[in-house]
């Protein structure tokens, strides 16, 4: 038992750390003025002074050059500044930006980077990029390439600018200079939905590990509904008030208390395996604090004003997709175990099943490995696939301990709480005092 619950817990701190790098998409403004260009762009400034290739990346910690990363970030911001402007032409030729069929030249007009900060987090830099119409031009066309990384383009000082989520590699096509290419409500509903998912899945390993600890209270169905019903309508209300900025919570305020309560959830599933009376109230306190934290994701976006409410519908229903994802995989990865503890399931048969998952959970993890999956799944294979062995590995556990009283939460649902209560208090301490 000590020996299973050291390694969960081991590999839920190795995902905590590996969170520290994260790797956030660049926005960009683009601006047309009197025949001049702007285009000023948040990114990443130490990734692309190291050269390394962002396509599919979520964290920095999963390149080879997440040392080099690291050592820039400790570099005074004129340092890096320096280093940023004699890459600058490169930057440029592959932005590519071009008015019909013509190549328009850019010049990096000014970068400005925030201070030295902690190294294990991204800083912020932004580079302002300018340019001349050509003569009689109406159009743009940009591209964005692979390496750079995820770009969100947001065209300014126009009526119903255009607004674009870009995956690297991409071209905007033609965008019309004195706007009106606004998306529809149902264009703009459709593409914010992924926007939300995907900061559930992979990226929102916070959020993620709050809806385990609600998973793994009780096997009951009902306590799971009130808990996410009571998470859901908290994080909805917060994170419509945050999108239309009447609630404004720091985020040095905001991601210490969901670290919170995380570990709170997770030691009240040690506690008890029925759900108290206070506990939803509670969960819909904490769900407030996470819909402003989904607010911020969704400032750096950036909210269409002609479609508002398309834009924030589709990324809550996002969300909510990844959350039901994340528990539909929890469950049925610990249905069998759950059977055997009900006398419903034969004990060799979950012996055998969850050996054989732990084992292939550990050889997809080598196997799938790559570029190929780090691009589609913004990580390495190890951070999804390890956590699911060790969950294997402690329901084989609880079926071979079935004899034992409420084995499943034994052996199951207080190990994966305590390595989630682990996770969140180093996640809050680093918030607070790292």
């Amino acid at each position: 038992m000590r020996f299973f619950l050291s390694v969960f817990s081991a590999l839920l701190l190795w995902v905590s750390a590996a969170a520290a790098h994260e790797v956030r998409p660049a926005v960009g403004d683009l601006t047309v003025e009197n025949g001049e260009i702007t285009l000023s762009i948040r990114l990443n400034a130490e990734a692309l002074v190291s050269g390394v290739d962002l396509q599919g990346v979520a964290n920095t910690n999963d390149t080879e050059a997440s040392e080099e990363i690291d050592a820039l970030r400790a570099l005074p911001p004129e340092d890096l500044a320096a280093q940023f402007e004699q890459i600058a032409g490169q930057i440029i030729a592959g932005m590519d930006l071009r008015a019909s069929e013509d190549a328009v030249p850019l010049s990096l007009d000014s970068i400005t980077i925030d201070a030295v900060g902690n190294v294990e987090l991204p800083r912020d830099s932004t580079a302002v990029f300018t340019g001349t119409l050509p003569s009689g031009a109406d159009r743009l066309d940009l591209a964005w390439p692979a390496a750079y990384g995820t770009l969100i383009l947001r065209q300014q000082g126009v009526e119903d600018g255009l607004t674009m989520y870009m995956g690297g590699g991409m071209r905007t096509g033609p965008i019309d200079v004195s706007g009106g290419q606004a998306q529809g409500f149902g264009a703009t509903f459709l593409s914010y939905i992924p926007v939300g998912f995907d900061h559930i899945l992979p990226k929102g390993l916070d959020h993620i590990l709050f809806v385990l600890g609600l998973f793994f209270l009780t096997t009951q169905l009902v306590p799971l509904l009130w808990q996410v019903s009571a998470f859901t309508l908290a994080h909805t209300v917060t994170l419509a008030l945050g999108a239309l900025g009447l609630v404004n919570i720091p985020g040095s305020i905001v991601e210490p208390l969901i670290a919170a309560s995380i570990v709170y959830v997770a030691v009240e599933n040690l506690r008890s395996d029925t759900m108290s009376r206070w506990r939803p109230a509670v969960i819909f306190g904490f769900g407030l604090l996470h819909g402003l934290g989904f607010a911020s994701v969704l400032g750096e976006f950036g909210l269409p004003q002609g479609q508002f409410v398309a834009a924030l519908i589709g990324f809550n229903i996002g969300v909510e997709v990844g959350q039901l994802t994340v528990i539909a995989i929890a469950f049925l990865l610990v249905w069998l175990a759950m059977r055997v503890d009900a006398g419903e399931a034969r004990v060799e048969t979950a012996q055998i099943t969850y050996g054989v998952l732990a084992l292939a959970f550990v050889g997809l993890s080598f196997v799938l490995n790559g570029p190929g999956f780090m691009q589609t799944m913004g990580a390495g294979a190890p951070l999804f696939f390890w956590p699911l062995a060790a969950v294997a590995a402690l329901c084989a556990l609880s079926a071979t301990n079935v004899d034992k009283l409420d084995a499943y939460r034994r052996f199951v649902s207080m190990p994966a709480s305590i390595g989630i209560a682990l996770v969140g208090a180093y996640w809050f301490v680093e918030r607070v005092f790292l």
